[in-house]
């Protein structure tokens, strides 16, 4: 099977994007797999440090590494939203292919002196495990929101600036970079999602020198999916789309079947619904 970073430099160049979704449960795993099989394309599976503290660290790493084989797929697992260096070294240990370490919210010198510690571990153990580092705080809840999280970094002034990207790049080493370009997690109730600024995106890849991506990708519209991935994005975030998708799912098997208790007769139709919404992205994303 091709390495993950290579994928995502082939996905760059043809101006694509691989998708990254996330799971709680084996539903939403499903969903995801039969999508990656229909469009015949690479997939990132996430799980936060909330999400494998219910599944499992170890347990996660054995679904991908099974679906991998069994079904021949470019499926690839990281550990989305890593807060601690202990956290990245259960992923590590487990055999995850990424790994990302968010500590976004702390000032510039210390997200890099923290993240470069990240590195170093990281590449000491597997120099091909890809470390994600994070500038600009976007929230940190995959959710439905009221209003933007407190914080967040949606004006311009408070976006990701080339030149410290380029900076944290050049002293911590990560392989990739998520930058704060408008997005945030989560999607607003009754609202759209702020715009992205793509000048910016495209400013940032070309001052960083590599791959960026896009956190918080639930509520972006098609359009600035498109121009994002043409600017220099190369993974695309989906996870609060995805759990809406489950609920509704979930909530239409009960009102069709108000008596079954048995969770395999249920759960199928929260797997078609993610199922939807993935497809639906991975062409997209795709070009397809």
């Amino acid at each position: 099977m091709r390495n993950l970073l290579d994928i995502i430099k082939e996905a760059e160049s043809k101006k694509i994007a691989i998708g990254h979704f996330n799971i709680s449960e084996i539903a939403a795993l499903k969903a995801i797999v039969r999508a990656a099989k229909e469009v015949k394309a690479p997939v990132i599976v996430g799980v936060s440090e909330g999400e494998r503290d219910f599944v499992g660290t170890r347990q996660a790493a054995a679904l991908i590494q099974n679906l991998r084989e069994e079904h021949n797929l470019e499926l690839f697992l990281n550990a989305d939203h890593t807060y601690s260096l202990d956290k990245i070294k259960e992923a590590v240990t487990a055999g995850f292919d990424a790994v990302i370490f968010d500590v976004a919210k702390l000032p510039l010198e210390e997200n890099i002196k923290k993240t470069k510690e990240v590195v170093r571990y990281v590449k000491s153990v597997n120099p091909n495990i890809l470390v994600e580092g994070e500038m600009g705080y976007i929230g940190s809840s995959s959710k439905i929101l009221e209003s933007a999280p407190e914080g967040a970094a949606i004006k311009p002034e408070d976006l990701t600036k080339p030149e410290e990207a380029e900076r944290f790049v050049k002293e911590t080493g990560v392989d990739l970079l998520a930058p704060a370009v408008g997005n945030i997690h989560g999607m607003f109730r009754n609202a759209p999602n702020p715009s992205l600024n793509i000048k910016r995106i495209k400013e940032i890849r070309e001052a960083a020198g590599v791959p960026l991506v896009l956190h918080g990708g639930s509520g972006i519209s098609d359009d600035d999916f498109v121009s994002a991935i043409r600017a220099g994005i190369s993974v695309i975030h989906i996870n609060t789309e995805i759990r809406l998708a489950w609920r509704k799912g979930l909530e239409s098997a009960f009102r069709e079947s108000p008596n079954e208790v048995t969770p395999y007769k249920l759960l199928p139709a929260s797997e078609d619904a993610v199922y939807k919404i993935v497809a639906q992205r991975l062409k997209l994303f795709n070009k397809l």
